[in-house]
């Protein structure tokens, strides 16, 4: 196993632990495996990329990582009453029909490359950062609710900006246009 892919293993049993620490109140401690979960994604990406260590492994398991581990924090913050439930329901909704969108068109005989989009990876880098700012909050009680506000809104929006454009892809895959 390689070094990339046992990083991603880590975040992947960080994820109970987060949930655990959240549901106990211990909000540094949740916190930090948070932030320490999030930074993982971004060194054994690097890594992979610096060493050429790519495997079908890891590209399976690393999205797997990343979806289990914002979902658990995203519905868990809405079950505490942290972020409001909208919000919840978009972020999980939009990766639950791409997740489908996907599987549709494989079973259609379609695939589709997965690569993220520039505005996914702003929507991604939005909805950590929110995750973060919330449970520094939370931890450390700096009132950022105004941050938090302004926060949540630019999360919705490259959600939606994302998802809409991630459905745009897969409607012209699925009619048979290759061109972006």
């Amino acid at each position: 196993m390689t070094i990339p892919n046992m990083i991603t293993v880590a975040r992947l049993l960080a994820v109970p632990v987060f949930a655990w620490a959240l549901l106990e109140g211990r909000l540094s401690a949740a916190f930090f495996i948070f932030l320490a979960a999030g930074l993982s994604d971004a060194v054994d990406g690097y890594l992979a990329r610096r060493w050429d260590q790519h495997s079908a492994f890891g590209a399976w398991l690393d999205p797997i990582a990343d979806k289990l581990l914002m979902a658990s924090a995203y519905g868990l913050l809405g079950f505490l009453g942290v972020l409001p439930a909208w919000l919840v329901l978009l972020v999980i909704g939009r990766d639950v029909l791409i997740v489908a969108a996907v599987a549709a068109a494989r079973l259609q005989g379609k695939a589709l490359e997965t690569k993220p989009i520039l505005v996914s990876k702003a929507n991604t880098a939005a909805q950590v950062f929110l995750v973060v700012l919330v449970l520094a909050d939370l931890a450390f009680a700096f009132a950022a609710d105004h941050v938090v506000w302004a926060v949540i809104l630019v999360a919705a929006a490259l959600t939606i900006l994302s998802g809409a454009a991630y459905f745009n892809i897969w409607m012209r895959r699925m009619r048979g246009v290759t061109a972006p």
